[in-house]
């Protein structure tokens, strides 16, 4: 199955509507029936400022990056986006093209009837 791959960039520590901006993205993305998003939290990089962000043993959290990821059909993703401008949450994002499928069948097709 094609679709896009929706992966956003925040702050650790960066927060929206009171919660933490990566876990308000999932629970918003969820609540629009787009089925899984993950979040990853970065060890090192540095955005467009140029400031580099490094995870340390003894540093607080809020710092790093937290990259959120949906694989999705185009059309939620066209949903995900256009509700985020409506919320006015500006976050940088990339829309990349993807094929999806699971191992051993092709999405969309009935299981196997039973032996």
């Amino acid at each position: 199955m094609q679709g896009v791959y929706l992966r956003f960039y925040v702050q650790e520590s960066e927060r929206h509507r009171g919660r933490l901006t990566y876990e308000w993205l999932l629970e918003h993305a969820k609540s629009l029936g787009i089925k899984g998003g993950t979040a990853f939290l970065s060890i090192a990089g540095y955005g467009r400022h140029g400031r580099l962000h490094e995870q340390h043993f003894f540093e607080l959290a809020g710092d790093l990056t937290v990259q959120v990821g949906f694989a999705v059909k185009e059309a939620d993703a066209d949903l995900l986006l256009e509700s985020l401008a409506r919320d006015k949450l500006e976050i940088f994002y990339l829309r990349l093209p993807v094929e999806m499928g699971v191992t051993g069948k092709v999405l969309g097709e009935p299981p196997p009837a039973a032996p």
